[in-house]
């Protein structure tokens, strides 16, 4: 199969994409449809549209891919040759990252803290990921984290 095949235009035309957005590589599910990447987001085979700031995890296998967004879905796709879609995808979901820090927390581990902004974009938010065993509903642990965060805002400007 050549690397160089066009996405159909059928499929191309079903895409929700943006004014301006681009298709940058696909590749055929297992079973029937294509995944899409695009310069802002990944089309799954049924027409789910994951903008890639909104990807926190991406693995690939030889099935194919499982998602993890930024809420708690996954999404898994069968790829039997995922062509150029893990390194494209790869390179896009960390071009959305701004800022990715661990930072302890007084005598309770510690945070990551992740600012991501959509490709090209402002700064959208600010992501708290919590090491193992850290409870991110205890209100305690969130001030500290929040604290921590005002402080690398300030030293950071951003």
């Amino acid at each position: 199969m050549s690397i160089f095949r066009r996405l159909p235009a059928d499929v191309r035309k079903s895409l929700a994409t943006e004014p301006g957005e681009r298709v940058l590589t696909f590749a055929a599910g297992a079973v029937s449809g294509y995944v899409v990447a695009t310069d802002l987001a990944l089309y799954l085979t049924d027409g789910t549209r994951v903008p890639y700031e909104k990807v926190d995890k991406a693995s690939w296998d030889d099935d194919g891919v499982r998602i993890l967004t930024t809420d708690g879905t996954w999404h898994a796709e069968r790829i039997t040759d995922p062509r150029m879609l893990p390194e494209t995808v790869r390179e896009r979901v960390n071009s959305t990252i701004v800022v990715n820090k661990h930072v302890k927390l007084p005598g309770r581990g510690g945070v990551r803290l992740v600012a991501r902004r959509r490709p090209g974009g402002e700064v959208r938010g600010w992501t708290f990921v919590f090491d193992d065993g850290l409870d991110p509903e205890d209100p305690g642990l969130r001030a500290q984290a929040e604290q921590a965060l005002e402080g690398l805002r300030r030293s950071m400007g951003v």
